[in-house]
């Protein structure tokens, strides 16, 4: 149980931090974020991908003044049910016209007390590190009355500003090694993301789920990000790792992509019990991440840039699969369960594998009926027609920038 003091006094020091952040660089989600009356808006995304500073930006631009409170501050380790009555009365005494919560979903029965605050005619607004906040529970608990979006690290184009860069084949390489995460970019420091990792691991899997064998969480996590735009099996890893229970090894996977470190891509099929019995392919949230906590002996350009593609498709798409049907297609987007595109990825078309590239994608273009698709390499520009079907070859920057 906290004083009323306590709650006054740490409320107010985050308020300083907060009003005194630096406003960085104003992310692309900014303008798509909507605070409409009685609904909460919840951001979640990967740790120091920039949350907190995307809300500092949406104050800055929308509202004069808000109400924010942390919950991972250690003054409120001892935050009990009755507090949020303590809570409510510091938000009576500043008025504010939003509330901004950061990771209030560590507190037992905090569903509640948003409702109630949305049901007294406040805007809120939810940030947290882990996807389980935009699980089907949300629907119950806050009564379908949430809008939900992801934040991820630096795109493409925010690196650019970021990095105050122009769009040439240097800086594309440059994102493919180093990624989008802000603190990263600023100090170069590896560390940054080494740390990042084991506190992950730590606080957001670890601790949240009980786990006991940290050890294996961490070389699984390791092994992962180590073979990005690769399949892997959990039946088929019970034999590198102590974790003997492929039951086990899916739970380990469900922690580590809800934590953001990784994402899994299922085979597409039309039967449900296929999808789940296939090797998903995986990848990890971040470039810098991967170059920072892989154990990799090359650069692995060709796969840099699977996952950079990935990642792309990903910040606007939430059907995405890959497809296998004696050949192989690396992206299947589909949009309202309906195929919308195929892209196919290689670092380099050449004599030796123009063949195998273009018919794996011609394999799905059939599957699919479909009589476009693309091709993404490093820095190559052409078009094909087969067939009565059409692929364009695109440089990786023109489809990061699309």
């Amino acid at each position: 149980m906290l004083l009323q003091s306590q709650l006054a006094e740490v409320a107010d020091a985050q308020a300083e931090n907060f009003q005194n952040k630096n406003v960085g660089w104003q992310r692309e989600l900014l303008p798509k974020l909507k605070l409409p009356n009685n609904f909460a808006l919840i951001i979640t995304g990967i740790r120091r991908c920039g949350k907190s500073t995307l809300l500092f930006q949406l104050l800055r631009e929308k509202f004069s003044n808000a109400f924010y409170l942390h919950f991972e501050d250690p003054r409120l380790a001892g935050f009990e049910n009755d507090d949020f009555n303590r809570l409510s009365n510091e938000i009576v005494k500043r008025n504010p016209s939003v509330l901004f919560f950061d990771e209030i979903q560590l507190l037992e029965n905090w569903e509640l007390f948003v409702r109630h605050k949305l049901d007294e005619g406040y805007k809120v607004v939810i940030t947290g590190s882990n996807a389980t906040l935009l699980s089907k529970e949300l629907g119950t608990k806050l009564t379908g009355r949430h809008l939900s979006v992801e934040l991820f690290p630096f795109s493409y184009t925010e690196f650019l500003g970021f990095r105050k860069l122009k769009d040439t084949e240097k800086s594309v390489l440059e994102y493919l090694r180093k990624g989008g995460f802000p603190e990263y970019l600023k100090t170069e420091n590896g560390f940054v993301l080494n740390q990042l990792l084991e506190d992950i691991l730590y606080r957001d899997i670890a601790v949240r789920y009980a786990v006991r064998d940290v050890k294996s969480l961490k070389q699984l996590a390791v092994y992962l990000l180590s073979n990005i735009a690769k399949p892997v099996s959990a039946s088929n890893l019970t034999k590198l790792f102590a974790i003997k229970s492929v039951s086990a090894l899916l739970d380990y996977f469900g922690f580590l992509e809800n934590a953001y470190i990784v994402q899994f891509l299922p085979m597409f099929s039309y039967s449900l019990k296929k999808q789940i019995r296939n090797p998903r392919k995986v990848y990890s949230i971040d470039l810098g991440l991967f170059t920072e906590n892989s154990i990799v002996f090359s650069d692995e350009n060709g796969r840099r840039i699977e996952n950079a593609v990935y990642l792309h498709l990903r910040t606007a798409h939430t059907e995405l699969y890959y497809f296998h049907e004696k050949k192989e297609c690396d992206f299947v987007v589909f949009e309202k369960g309906k195929p919308k595109e195929l892209i196919q990825v290689c670092y380099d078309l050449t004599a030796d594998n123009l063949e195998r590239e273009t018919s794996g994608l011609l394999a799905a273009m059939d599957y699919f009926n479909m009589s476009l698709g693309k091709i993404v390499t490093l820095k190559q520009k052409d078009s094909f027609k087969k067939d009565g079907k059409k692929i364009d070859v695109v440089p990786l920057n023109q489809f990061l920038m699309e």
